[in-house]
């Protein structure tokens, strides 16, 4: 995410629908942006045009055009266009929010990739080309940058049509050529015409860079790359990676044809002969190749420099090309190039092969990856490979119950691979043993519950008291639960809390009727003893102390003993109850349940040896009113309660 400066629209809601949330992307065209579309609460991405394009109005008018062709294509592997609007200033396009990574992200962290995974993503990536061709829609953008790979393995394909509107409108006030230069096809330079068969040249181009880790064509300044578009052919990718099988050169060699009439007439036709070239392929010719040298000398005879600027735009007028790039000098030399491209190839591979093998010989520039790397912290595993020449770079890998967290798992190129000093190395680190389920160990004492945690090779961590829930009495000193709780997949290197009871936590009881507070101590599985003596001032009945006091664990089964003062509490309207003493035995208190939750007062109610009859009032969870509400009534009688 690209946080390097605050930015004033995160936090603003554009159009009064979509809340801008922060910013995911800034490029040459508009910034991105992760918002949440407040009408329908969905995450979505927000594409913001610049204020330079912003301002011309013929790019908007070509904008809101391509926003639409692109909004009407639907296709699984095509990132889906929701909305165009302004707001104020701001021109922007709601899309669908894809959570994942680039095609970009990925050739960043491994540098290349094997055949057979290179040609599955270029599959649906060629699938939804091959949807919007059929429709008539030119991509004109294609590149890593606009392919995403979600997070549940999905390839999807970005930003269709809307390189056109910005071609269109440069072009027509300055006649100005604008494109990612590094994936432009030869017309595309020349004249700055685009069809079908330039976003298949495009295609062909990312399938090189996948294969080899680079783009074929690399120069100092971006129009030196395409003018070598125009005037050089792109090389076979086993020219850089020897060992690849040559139909992937057939692949890449068709689809960037100089001419646009010997390429494949749509992606729909170069997704047919890719899905053939993968049925092809070995099921191991990924690991096979994972550790093959790449040439240093490319089938042209140069060292592919460092990759000055692949991914920037050229803003170049057709007049300034070189005479080379136009007319029939420019046809010639493409028919020249091609018809001796065998020769050349077999030819500059040869020299490549032999001065790797003398290189290699003489220099004694080639150190191994140490083979003990393996279970190394990350700082030491780069002090042992820059010792050796060679340069790191760490990403966290997957689980592993042999690799503790955050040691090294595995390394690319592998331990013991020769390589040349100067090579990045990368290091996948561990996430730790993989995750499993905590078992339930409520109800166990705490060295029970520990035992048990490491039996299933959990860590015990920190131990937490808390009183026990009334609606389910833990004993004391028993685990109520763990944190995390018991089922959840957690990672057994990391600590799980014991969360400990204290008990039932008793009332304060003091100064209640002695029969609301019998009920109440009953409710909670406990023994009540009743002492009575005299204070002056207080009402018969009334509790006026207890033992123990209110705020203390106890357990079910625990007595407690209340002091209340001599004489019954009784209500005006009860013939059996004087004088502290009950003359019906059938007839018991019935406990006072306002405002408690309907779970709890159900419990008290049967606790106290009554039945109860709950009915909806308002539906508020709690009791509002109960029927009788205090005094006695028969053993097994019903309690109405309303909620």
């Amino acid at each position: 995410m690209d946080t390097t400066v605050a930015d004033p629209l995160v936090g603003q809601v554009l159009d009064g629908r979509y809340r801008i949330e922060s910013r995911v992307a800034r490029g040459g065209m508009a910034t991105v942006y992760r918002a949440r579309d407040l009408k329908l609460g969905r995450n979505i991405a927000l594409k913001v045009m610049h204020q330079n394009l912003a301002q011309d109005d013929d790019f908007v008018r070509r904008f809101i055009g391509e926003a639409k062709a692109a909004a009407a294509l639907s296709h699984p592997n095509v990132v889906a266009v929701y909305d165009q609007g302004t707001d104020g200033h701001h021109v922007f396009l709601a899309m669908e929010y894809v959570p994942g990574r680039t095609l970009r992200d990925l050739l960043d962290e491994r540098g290349r990739l094997g055949p057979r995974t290179a040609l599955e993503i270029l599959q649906p990536a060629l699938a939804a080309l091959a949807a919007a061709h059929r429709t008539g829609l030119v991509h004109r953008d294609v590149k890593p940058e606009n392919v995403l790979l979600t997070d549940d393995g999905m390839v999807k394909v970005a930003d269709f049509g809307l390189a056109r509107a910005e071609t269109a409108s440069k072009q027509t006030k300055t006649g100005l050529i604008i494109g990612t230069v590094g994936y432009l096809a030869p017309e595309q330079v020349v004249s700055g015409h685009a069809d079908v068969r330039s976003d298949v040249y495009a295609a062909g181009i990312m399938l090189f860079e996948m294969l080899t880790g680079h783009q074929p064509h690399q120069a100092d300044t971006p129009l030196a790359v395409a003018y070598k578009h125009v005037n050089e052919v792109v090389p076979p990718p086993s020219s850089a990676i020897p060992g690849l099988p040559p139909q992937l050169d057939v692949l890449v060699t068709r689809a960037t044809g100089h001419d646009p009439a010997r390429r494949p007439a749509d992606a729909g036709q170069f997704l047919a002969a890719v899905t053939d070239v993968h049925a092809t392929l070995p099921p191991d010719i990924d690991h096979r190749l994972q550790n093959a040298p790449q040439n240093v000398t490319s089938v042209l005879g140069h060292a592919p420099p460092p990759a000055a600027a692949p991914h920037t735009r050229v803003y170049q007028q057709p007049d300034t090309l070189p005479p080379v790039a136009r007319g029939s000098f420019m046809d010639r030399l493409i028919d020249t190039v091609t018809g001796r491209y065998a020769l050349i190839a077999v030819g500059a591979l040869a020299v490549v092969v032999l001065g790797w093998a003398v290189w290699y010989q003489v220099s004694g520039q080639y150190d191994s990856i140490p083979k003990n790397i393996i279970g190394m912290s990350a700082e030491q595993a780069k002090t042992e490979l820059a010792g050796n020449g060679l340069t790191v770079q760490v990403r966290k890998g997957g689980y592993s119950n042999t690799v503790p967290r955050d040691r090294v798992m595995s390394t690319d190129p592998a331990p013991g691979t020769d390589v040349k000093q100067g090579t990045a190395v990368t290091l996948t680190l561990s996430k730790g043993p993989y995750p499993r389920e905590i078992p339930d160990v409520s109800g166990k004492s705490q060295d029970e519950a520990t035992q048990a945690l490491k039996d299933d090779k959990f860590e015990v961590g920190a131990v937490h008291r808390e009183f026990s829930p009334t609606g389910r009495p833990v004993p004391k000193d028993q685990v109520i639960r763990t944190d995390p709780p018991a089922g959840r997949s957690h990672q057994p290197d990391k600590p799980v809390t014991l969360v400990l009871s204290n008990g039932v936590q008793l009332p304060d009881l003091t100064g209640q009727p002695r029969q609301s507070a019998e009920q109440q101590l009953r409710a909670l599985g406990l023994a009540v003893k009743v002492e009575e003596q005299e204070q002056d001032g207080k009402p018969p009945g009334t509790v006026l102390s207890q033992n123990p006091p209110g705020g203390t664990g106890v357990n079910p089964g625990d007595t407690v003993t209340l002091t209340v003062q001599k004489g019954r509490d009784c209500p005006w309207w009860n013939p059996f109850c004087g004088n502290g003493n009950n003359n019906d035995p059938n007839q018991i208190p019935v406990p006072t349940v306002l405002g408690r939750s309907v779970d709890e007062a159900r419990n008290m109610l049967q606790g106290a040896g009554f039945q109860v009859d709950v009915r909806h009032q308002i539906g508020s969870g709690r009791v509002l009113r109960q029927q009788p509400a205090n005094g006695n009534a028969p053993r097994n009688s019903p309690i109405v309660i309303w909620h």
